[in-house]
């Protein structure tokens, strides 16, 4: 039999060889929730004919344990099973069913997950969040997450929720989240990868299975060490990923008996909220292994300009906070982003200020726009500050004894820097006197030098590549512009039948290999 797949990580949900409907459902970004006594049904074909003596049923579900039935052709398959919560309450969990194949049938099985928690629906324990649903035969099992990785592995963009625990620490702490695409046209995903940034950052992680997340370590640029662990909050397609999201772009070659010879396209995105990354090594599941060191001097809009144009890169924030803010009259530090007569209001004669970017950018001037009254509230002391990863400050600027002339003067502070941050602190240590600090505006310039273009015929990367059974060969590799089209083999990339899941949801080559077996099924 095809095995069956259903993937709730990516929207519209990756499918093979099934239709699902749902009630009592609700569909989340990367996994459906099902309440008490809701369920989901997944209708898949078995070809007549076929001779089946055992198949494999996975079903992947996310945090607290909730019990569930589990059926096949109304068979009973699984009865209010559920795993223990003793070792992570919160973690990814696989139940594995072995089921008979005397239970299957030609042509249409219908195959229902039911959430048999009748605990009150408010209580958060009750609902089951199924993140993947797979039927394989039992001489094939793993199947459809192989046919998955090929398929989609190459055309994805990550993004993985981070937590870290340092040494000595009791518990996990929240961290930056990571950003990561790897394709080399080979169409499996990286089972392992480690990276080093450029101030001296360095992580190691191996991913799970079903790429829902990871486990590793760490060494923060200031030496502390510690755990690194990740949960899988989206994956998306690359055509649907924004420009910023798909990293950079390199025509590589192989070296073979002393001669370059062309080997295709990589594409490589990995960001981890630090510092650009300057070395990254990784393995898949069938052993093969690539490592790389990057030149990082390819700097795009933070890299010099013959002009010296400054350019306002204001609008690159996409979040800033306050050490304190009057909220109750608006004053707020998000104020500080817009040219208008409101302001930012601390009931402090000194506080801090930061801001984050969208990604990082060599700031090497900033300024500063007195508020609408009180000028005993202006700052009069404060120091500009950069930072990789949001944790460890590099002082950038210091100022002392600062006076504004007027009500919305705009004064401009600028200052050597060649190193692109995405966190920019603004700690201000004393006002001119008042005991309320407040500000109009700020913003941010760098040096225009517009999209780097590569140098012809200097490699962007070095390293090397070893295939399983193989010996290992040097790999390169030069910056070229982003493609039209990321599909390198001709074909355009696989669409979704948009459409309800209460209705249905199926990929189209899915609909045109099911749709004569269940048309009569789905005939109301």
């Amino acid at each position: 039999m095809d095995p069956v797949l259903v993937d709730f990580a990516t929207r519209p949900a990756e499918l093979a060889n099934a239709v699902v409907r749902h009630h009592r459902c609700v569909i989340a970004s990367s996994y459906v929730v099902v309440a008490s006594g809701g369920h989901l049904k997944v209708d898949f074909a078995v070809e007549g004919g076929e001779d089946i003596a055992e198949t494999v049923l996975s079903v992947t579900v996310l945090g607290a344990a909730v019990p569930m039935d589990v059926t096949l052709n109304d068979e009973m398959v699984m009865d209010g099973l559920s795993l223990s919560d003793d070792e992570d309450p919160g973690g990814v969990r696989e139940y594995l069913v072995s089921v008979p194949g005397k239970i299957l049938q030609q042509g249409v099985n219908v195959l229902r997950i039911r959430n048999t928690d009748h605990a009150d629906a408010d209580n958060d324990g009750s609902l089951l969040r199924v993140r993947a649903i797979t039927v394989n035969p039992a001489e094939d099992a793993g199947r459809a997450e192989r046919d998955l990785r090929v398929r989609t592995g190459g055309r994805s963009v990550w993004t993985f929720a981070t937590e870290r625990r340092t040494l000595d620490a009791p518990t996990w702490q929240p961290g930056p989240r990571l950003l990561f695409h790897l394709d080399r046209g080979e169409g499996e995903s990286a089972a392992r990868l480690s990276w080093r940034g450029t101030d001296g950052a360095e992580s190691a992680i191996a991913f799970r299975s079903d790429l829902s997340g990871f486990h590793g370590h760490f060494r923060a640029a200031d030496g502390v060490i510690g755990e690194l662990r990740g949960t899988l909050t989206e994956r998306r397609a690359v055509a649907d990923a924004a420009a910023d999201d798909l990293g950079r772009y390199f025509a590589t070659e192989e070296e073979r008996d002393g001669v370059w010879r062309p080997v295709g396209q990589l594409r490589l995105l990995l960001d981890d909220g630090g510092a650009p990354v300057e070395r990254v090594t990784w393995s898949d599941r069938k052993g093969d292994a690539t490592s790389l060191t990057l030149r990082t001097a390819v700097t795009g809009i933070s890299g010099p300009s013959a002009t010296g144009e400054r350019r306002d890169v204001t609008g690159k924030v996409s979040r800033v906070e306050a050490s304190e803010e009057f909220d109750d009259w608006g004053e707020v530090a998000a104020n500080l982003l817009h040219k208008a007569s409101n302001k930012w209001l601390a009931h402090e004669d000194s506080a801090d200020l930061e801001f984050t970017f969208d990604s990082p950018v060599t700031v090497n001037a900033y300024s500063l726009t007195s508020a609408n009254d009180c000028p005993d509230r202006d700052p009069s002391d404060w120091l500009l500050e950069g930072s990789h990863d949001g944790r460890s400050w590099a002082r950038l600027d210091t100022r002392e004894n600062e006076r504004f002339g007027r009500r919305f003067d705009t004064r401009e502070f600028p200052f050597p820097n060649t190193v692109g941050y995405r966190h920019y602190r603004l700690r201000i240590t004393a006002n001119s006197g008042g005991t309320e600090t407040q500000l109009s505006r700020v913003q941010f310039f760098d040096v225009d030098g517009g999209d780097t273009p590569p140098q012809p015929g200097i490699s962007d990367f070095v390293g090397y590549l070893h295939h399983v059974g193989t010996e290992p060969v040097g790999y390169r590799g030069t910056t070229v512009p982003a493609p039209v089209s990321v599909e390198e083999d001709g074909t355009d990339a696989e669409e979704l039948l948009a459409g309800d899941f209460s209705d249905t949801a199926r990929s189209l080559q899915d609909a045109a290999h099911l749709l004569d077996r269940l048309t009569q099924y789905l005939r109301p």
